[in-house]
């Protein structure tokens, strides 16, 4: 049976197909992931592009959302660096006390952390399931390249080879 977890999965709109990806990924290793982070539909999609959703409406839903997680992870992108709404989730799972794991896609690079992340994240991990779901568990801490390699830039991080 697989086990369950509750999460918000913070990321770029663009990199919703990754996000599907993720969760797939872990479900077909026994992590069922329940994600509350927005997925708008196309039009809500377009209303958000042009800016008619307000934003502190935008942010009262997010942090709703939120809320109900234990852990938030972020789909680290080519572009998620650049995205101001992806750090502000980072800041408010950090205020929450939310345990916050970031996860580079394929072909990221360290460029590509978002400053929020860099601050407060838990853990950083490759596109790598075993070390995905034991960041997300909570039984490791590593802060790792998107090859993998261990970045040693935190004292005290616990990679989750042991």
């Amino acid at each position: 049976m697989a086990k369950r977890r509750h999460v918000f999965i913070s990321h770029h709109h663009a990199d919703d197909a990754r996000v599907t990806s993720l969760t797939n990924m872990l479900r077909r290793n026994a992590l069922e992931i329940r994600n509350s982070s927005i997925r708008a539909k196309p039009a809500n999609a377009e209303k958000l592009r042009k800016g008619l959703i307000a934003e502190r409406t935008l942010k009262r839903l997010l942090r709703m959302k939120m809320s109900w997680a234990s852990t938030v992870v972020v789909v680290i992108g080519k572009n998620t660096h650049k995205r101001p709404w992806v750090n502000w989730e980072i800041e408010m799972a950090n205020r929450l006390g939310k345990r916050i794991v970031g996860v580079y896609e394929h072909g990221g690079t360290e460029n590509d952390i978002p400053p929020a992340l860099d601050k407060y994240g838990d853990a950083v991990v490759a596109w790598n399931s075993k070390n995905i779901i034991g960041a997300i568990e909570g039984r490791c801490d590593p802060q790792e390249t998107p090859t993998g390699v261990e970045r040693g830039t935190r004292v005290g991080s616990r990679g989750c080879a042991a």
